[in-house]
């Protein structure tokens, strides 16, 4: 656990930060295989292009909110916002992860909480993401945020004993 007295900072990914997205994003996957639908090996295969254009995409989308925090001046956690390309009442998050030296740090909070101050800007009614059953401190902090679980759970790949559950927070209006 970090035990450093600062508070992270939350901010979005800029589209030059390529390298730092492509480093959080496959150290996450490495980290927590079972955390993510993507894999390790599917995402390393990706060139240096490829993480540039999802930046640069994301960047002017309007739709998309990739956000970084860092603790202590060093990269600590990561979580992509996204509206729905169908419904602009629902946002979803994903790729939340957080570095294992920095659990505990409010580094999860910080992320989570950012990404739902955008999508209120937007004004969001619903937030959806799914997290792997087992996965204590995620549910946790899913649950203390207002998520509830929605729907049964699901494999989280063919084949997959892991099993996915929807979570959904209804976002107050802010009339």
């Amino acid at each position: 656990m970090h035990t450093s007295n600062r508070r992270p900072i939350i901010r979005p990914l800029y589209p030059d930060e390529w390298a730092v997205y492509r480093e959080l994003r496959l150290r996450s996957l490495a980290d927590a295989p079972d955390a993510f639908y993507s894999t390790y090996e599917s995402e390393s295969a990706r060139t240096a292009e490829d993480w540039a254009a999802r930046l640069a995409t994301a960047a002017v989308s309007g739709k998309d909110c990739p956000l970084v925090a860092e603790l202590d001046g060093k990269p600590a956690g990561l979580v992509w916002a996204k509206m729905d390309s169908v419904n602009p009442e629902l946002m979803h998050v994903f790729q939340m992860w957080v570095a294992p030296e920095c659990r505990g740090s409010s580094v999860g909070r910080g992320l989570l909480e950012t990404a739902l101050d955008w999508a209120r800007e937007r004004e969001v009614r619903f937030v959806e993401l799914d997290v792997t059953l087992g996965n204590f401190s995620a549910l946790r902090l899913y649950e203390r945020a207002g998520f509830r679980p929605v729907n049964a759970p699901v494999p989280m790949r063919a084949g997959s004993a892991l099993m996915l559950q929807q979570m959904r927070l209804v976002l107050e209006s802010a009339s």
